[in-house]
């Protein structure tokens, strides 16, 4: 199992910290093997022993040394120290396109002080270089303050069973687009996912390649129309050739907000289309509960080659990023279909 560690800004105890609480320092979270199951199982015991108590109960306090040791063999998990003591601790569970975060807790003299994020940060990082599509975990119905928090981390339900339910996120996907035919070869292959109701919110400088990007787009879902910049019509809607859903696409840079953007005269319902909004930051985010954010980046920064600087053949080497929002992406095939 690998020593790496990850530190964090947040800060443990402080100045009214009592004598025998925990000593104030920075968090440091490590993956860890079988040789600090002690130290993971102390943690389990103290932060679920401090819960309300639940019907059925927790079976965390159930677990040992050794039972901790078997899982940190087979599968790893993560221990948070600050001052030198173990302050929070995961054990994480492999297979399947997920990544298993189980027995997720937090020392009681040292909760709200940001080490549960640094845990799930340092979670995700791990989910990241094994390949996982995304995490996932199962909450309590009678914790809402625990749903609250892994729903501000963009956590999801995907199930319901009794009081259990299962939460999950889709990690980001990253990907280089170094000539024009690239960066339209990857809107064509995520078309190929695409169905009616999904938004698409792209952001990027001027010459980022946003309109080029939904040129692939357009291609894949196979409708009517060249698609160019609608920066003077604000809108346009292509139709489907081919029985498919229609593309909307949306350029929001003179838009107000919202409600403008719900004004906007469209012959197509935005849930039976793929909605594509330019510059829809801070604007789009509440036309759909679930949306994929598609971030383009030049990579030379100024230094855009002569032309408009959005268009097919003026696209430099670009880094796209591809942020999963909600639970429509977990399961999607988004990291395949791109790859």
């Amino acid at each position: 199992m690998t020593g790496r560690t990850e530190r964090y800004d947040e800060r443990v105890g402080g100045p009214d910290a009592d004598a025998g609480s925990l000593v104030s320092g920075a968090v440091a979270v490590h993956e860890v093997g079988a040789g600090r199951a002690a130290e993971v199982v102390s943690v389990i015991h103290a932060g679920f022993g401090a819960r309300t108590p639940l019907d059925p109960p927790s079976t965390a306090t159930d677990e040992t040394e050794e039972s901790v040791a078997r899982v940190l063999t087979d599968h790893g998990g993560l221990l948070a120290e600050a001052g030198g003591r173990p302050v929070g601790a995961l054990l994480l569970e492999t297979g399947g396109d997920l990544l298993g975060l189980r027995r997720v807790a937090v020392h009681p003299d040292a909760q709200r002080m940001g080490v549960a994020g640094a845990l799930v940060g340092t979670a995700e990082r791990v989910a990241r270089e094994r390949g996982y599509a995304g995490l996932r975990l199962a909450a309590r119905t009678e914790l809402p303050g625990t749903l609250r928090f892994w729903r501000h981390l963009g956590y999801d339900q995907l199930s319901r069973e009794g009081t259990t339910v299962t939460m999950a996120k889709a990690l980001p996907v990253e990907k280089e687009a170094t000539t024009a035919e690239e960066a339209r070869a990857l809107g064509a292959r995520l078309a190929t996912l695409l169905r009616a109701g999904d938004l698409l919110i792209l952001t990027g400088d001027l010459g980022a390649g946003k309109t080029t990007f939904t040129q692939g787009l357009g291609e894949g879902l196979q409708v009517r129309g060249g698609v160019t910049s609608p920066t003077f019509v604000i809108a346009r809607v292509h139709p489907s050739l081919v029985g498919g859903p229609a593309l909307v696409h949306v350029d929001a840079y003179r838009l107000g907000g919202i409600d403008e953007l719900d004004d906007l005269d469209l012959d197509t319902s935005l849930d039976e289309a793929v909605t594509v909004v330019e510059w829809g930051e801070g604007i789009a985010e509440g036309l759909a509960d679930t949306r994929l954010e598609v971030s383009l980046t030049r990579a030379r920064g100024d230094d855009v080659p002569p032309g408009d600087g959005d268009h097919a053949d003026d696209v430099d080497p670009r880094h796209v990023r591809f942020t999963p929002v909600g639970a429509r992406w977990i399961g999607s095939g988004l990291r395949e279909a791109l790859a």
